[in-house]
């Protein structure tokens, strides 16, 4: 697996966070914290990525249950990122349709696009692009699985330190589904 690692701070770059993170703070709406704005500015392209490589799938394995699950996928993520899209829009957050793992800038909250939890670099994406059938199947799943771990570990986050009730909501749902797909994804690498 691969993961974000940070050395616990620089003195000169937390204070440069806390400053960034003070300024955003003026202009958040009424009933909506940081965390709110935070978890729906890293969840739509997290699951981008989860779509990307929902979208992989098909021509790669013959495997029906994947390919269910794929478009089980591309059918939950999907309506879910135009909801967060729309709760920027109405908190005067930048129009998520444009938002992508490489134009956005997360640089005043302390952590990179790299170091959010679940995200492939394209380093790890490369050999699950070449790879196909049974090496293709174990690969998706494998990695699949860490990416509904990152997105669940950003949910929790949401659920304990968020003020708004729909993005709350939101993250309950995206738990009890990615959990119950983990599940499955697991059972499948099982069975292989």
């Amino acid at each position: 697996m691969i993961a974000g690692c940070s050395d616990g701070g620089d003195p000169a770059t937390t204070a440069t966070t806390q400053t960034s993170v003070s300024a955003a703070q003026s202009s958040i709406p009424q009933g909506v914290n940081a965390t709110d704005i935070e978890f729906l500015e890293w969840m739509y392209p997290h699951h981008v990525q989860a779509l990307d490589m929902a979208k992989m799938v098909e021509g790669r394995t013959d495997n029906a249950e994947l390919l269910a699950l794929a478009a089980q996928i591309e059918a939950a993520q999907g309506p879910e990122m135009a909801q967060m899209s729309g709760m920027l829009m109405k908190w005067g957050r930048l129009d998520s349709a444009s938002m992508s793992m490489e134009g956005m800038d997360h640089s005043g909250h302390g952590v990179g696009m790299a170091e959010m939890p679940g995200i492939m670099s394209g380093d790890d994406m490369t050999p699950l692009t070449n790879a196909s059938c049974a090496e293709f199947d174990k690969m998706w799943l494998t990695m699949m699985i860490e990416h509904h771990a990152g997105a669940i570990a950003m949910s929790e986050t949401e659920i304990a330190d968020g003020l708004d009730p729909a993005s709350e909501k939101m993250a309950e749902a995206i738990i009890a589904g990615q959990q119950a797909e983990i599940t499955q994804m697991e059972a499948m690498l099982a069975g292989r």
